[in-house]
């Protein structure tokens, strides 16, 4: 009787971790749920478990650790994960990155942060207010830089936008004087190349 609750006890011990591969996952609801396969089963709806504030959808293949409670193998959750392909590699210590499978990026370390987008968009929603806080420029390598709203330079002292500015500019003139005899003036013609 002894030896068999031994038995049962070491069994179960030997049964709580568990590797397996992904096939498919479900994000549509409260948690997670991994469809994944090892040499002993093929198990659907198994709950995964990730990090408050960060959540990813497993892509098929990925390397997951499932833990069985109690060594009860029809009650496994996910507990961690690894896409060996889209792994970013050769991290110093003290680095961290958030990726994707697409090779996307942001990788932070100690001299910066890095935002990697393939040439994919990047998209900011929904901010009341944008500030960036540079302690000596900003620089945009862009051969377009396009802007819906008004633009103000030198905003602490200065009230006129950019586009009044052009405005006054593209419709001044210049008083011509002394070109006639007397002391009459002549108005100049209007610029030809506006701004």
């Amino acid at each position: 009787m002894m030896n068999q609750i031994l038995r049962d006890i070491r069994t179960r011990i030997a049964m709580i971790i568990g590797f397996g591969k992904t096939a498919l996952s479900e994000d549509s609801g409260n948690t997670q749920k991994v469809q994944y396969h090892n040499n002993m089963e093929v198990r659907d709806g198994t709950i995964r478990y990730t990090d408050f504030g960060f959540s990813s959808s497993l892509p098929a293949g990925s390397d997951v650790l499932i833990a069985y409670l109690n060594g009860n193998r029809s009650n496994a959750i996910i507990f961690a994960s690894n896409h060996p392909s889209s792994r970013h590699q050769n991290l110093k210590s003290g680095e961290s990155v958030l990726y994707n499978q697409w090779g996307l990026h942001i990788l932070m370390t100690e001299e910066g942060i890095v935002i990697e987008a393939k040439d994919k968009e990047v998209t900011v929603n929904n901010a009341k207010k944008v500030t960036v806080n540079a302690s000596t420029e900003i620089l945009l390598n862009t051969p377009v830089l396009k802007v819906t709203g008004n633009i103000i330079d030198n905003c602490e002292g200065n009230k006129s936008t950019l586009k009044a500015l052009r405005d006054s500019y593209n419709k001044h003139n210049h008083a011509v004087k002394n070109v006639q005899s007397g002391g009459s003036s002549v108005t100049s013609e209007s610029i030809k190349e506006k701004v």
